[in-house]
């Protein structure tokens, strides 16, 4: 892991850590809820096991996520935050149009359009004109680009190397660190992203969060970071004892209970 943002993450993984140690590990009453009944569960819903297994997902290795560059990463990140409390396939059809008018969204240069660029995209009427989120877009840019570099000349690996360095079984700590360094990726909106760009995450969707009720992982559904790290020792419980990553878990899981 590079050293430069290295300090900064080791900093949010560390206050993780500790609260990982805090939130009793993930376990219900002192027991580990075993991933059995949830999987037998989720198969009778899906019609069978080879019927569930159709539709899990599958994340990038590590050699992946490096492997994509800089500008895929910010129109992923885009699109999400386009996409929220919009429909998904109204927003896609429109992405070639963005691809465009973001300069297929080189963080460098995005990060060097002016207010009135940005302006003269709100006349667009190709576009979603949105003039909070495309200011977002800028900022992310600038963003991306620093967490890539400390300067013009050192390359620090690219966004890609900044999600694969970062561990799975903390990932609720990348979350929160999204949510810190750029614009419009809190709530759910870091996660959706993650699961798009291939990053092994789970999500706290209703289905998930009514699941974790039902299996007693929680007494209500998680809303604070507390309650997120004990989700996220129970996934890690469930990753150990199955061998699954953590989309698949929380596939599953979404699909084991009404």
């Amino acid at each position: 892991m590079p050293a430069a943002w290295g300090e900064r993450r080791c900093a949010s993984l560390s206050e993780a850590g500790n609260l990982f140690h805090t939130a009793g590990l993930g376990y219900h009453d002192g027991a580990m809820v075993d991933f059995q009944p949830i999987l037998q569960a989720a198969e009778a819903r899906a019609g069978g096991a080879a019927a569930l297994r159709a539709r899990l997902p599958t994340p990038k290795s590590a050699a992946e996520l490096r492997a994509v560059g800089d500008d895929r990463y910010l129109s992923l990140m885009s699109l999400r935050i386009f996409r929220a409390g919009l429909r998904h396939a109204m927003v896609d059809a429109r992405w070639p149009a963005f691809e465009t008018a973001f300069q297929g969204f080189e963080p460098r240069r995005v990060r060097m359009m002016s207010d009135e660029d940005l302006d003269a995209l709100l006349t667009d009427r190709r576009l979603i004109r949105h003039a909070a989120k495309m200011h977002a877009v800028r900022a992310n840019a600038a963003a991306l680009h620093d967490l890539s570099r400390c300067d013009p000349g050192e390359d620090k690996g690219g966004f890609g190397a900044y999600l694969a360095g970062w561990p799975d079984a903390e990932v609720v700590g990348l979350w929160d660190d999204l949510a810190k360094r750029f614009s419009h990726l809190g709530g759910n909106s870091g996660p959706y992203f993650l699961r798009m760009a291939g990053k092994d995450t789970f999500l706290l969707t209703g289905d998930v969060a009514r699941a974790l009720q039902h299996w007693g992982v929680v007494a209500r559904a998680p809303k604070g970071k507390g309650d997120r790290l004990r989700v996220q020792a129970a996934f890690n419980g469930w990753t150990a004892e199955t061998g699954r990553p953590l989309c698949r878990l929380s596939m599953i899981l979404a699909l084991s209970a009404d």
